[in-house]
């Protein structure tokens, strides 16, 4: 039985605590499924509102997340993204795409189209994530870096799973994800995205 109350930054800021020199990684997913729908899978996740539950007893305990790369890692995850879909322009390595849109008909021939499904990611889902890595970063003595701090879609692309390939349990969790300062309708790469907006509470967390 998952936990249904939401945590308190406390809660998490204590946990972190305790695992520390535990964590190499923090993983950054969305379920694929249902707002409201928390996933054991996951360590924390983050509802549509930015509630946050955390479904386990220590950080250090073993979820499977991450192909590969579950131990000694924190799996976050937003519930969302239930029927969302990804299209990669025919010729291009995907790994490298710095766009997407999500309307086909404002996408370049050079760029991803992205359908987020009936639920997508909300702006209080992608802010509440940024933070927490920001506070676990901090707690955990962990460096925000492209090698620590990951997007599902980015280690897979590493591993070989990721959008443009042919592997059929391919993931795309967080590729790109709405801002609203990015011009024409683009989407920004969700990891650039979730890492700056961690930096930007961790810098300000410690200005305080």
């Amino acid at each position: 039985m998952l936990n249904s109350n939401p945590a308190t930054e406390d809660m998490i800021r204590d946990m972190a605590r305790e695992a520390r020199n535990g964590i190499r990684r923090i993983f950054l997913h969305w379920t694929g499924g249902r707002y409201g729908h928390n996933e054991d899978a996951y360590h924390i996740c983050i509802d549509w509102d930015g509630t946050v539950y955390v479904n386990c007893k220590s950080f250090l305990s073993f979820k499977a997340h991450t192909l590969n790369h579950n131990t000694g890692a924190i799996g976050i995850a937003l519930l969302c993204g239930y029927d969302g879909h990804c299209w990669t322009p025919a010729g291009k390595d995907a790994s490298l795409l710095d766009v997407a849109y999500e309307n086909d008909h404002l996408a370049r021939t050079d760029c991803a189209v992205i359908d987020y499904g009936e639920e997508p990611p909300t702006r209080k889902q992608i802010e509440a994530m940024a933070k927490i890595v920001a506070l676990l970063c901090h707690e955990l003595c962990l460096p925000l870096a492209e090698d620590t701090v990951m997007t599902h879609c980015e280690m897979a692309f590493v591993d070989g799973y990721g959008p443009g390939g042919s592997d059929p349990d391919m993931r795309w969790d967080l590729w790109f994800l709405p801002e609203p300062n990015t011009l024409g309708g683009a989407l920004y790469p969700g990891g650039l995205l979730l890492r700056a907006k961690a930096q930007y509470y961790l810098d300000t967390a410690e200005e305080a």
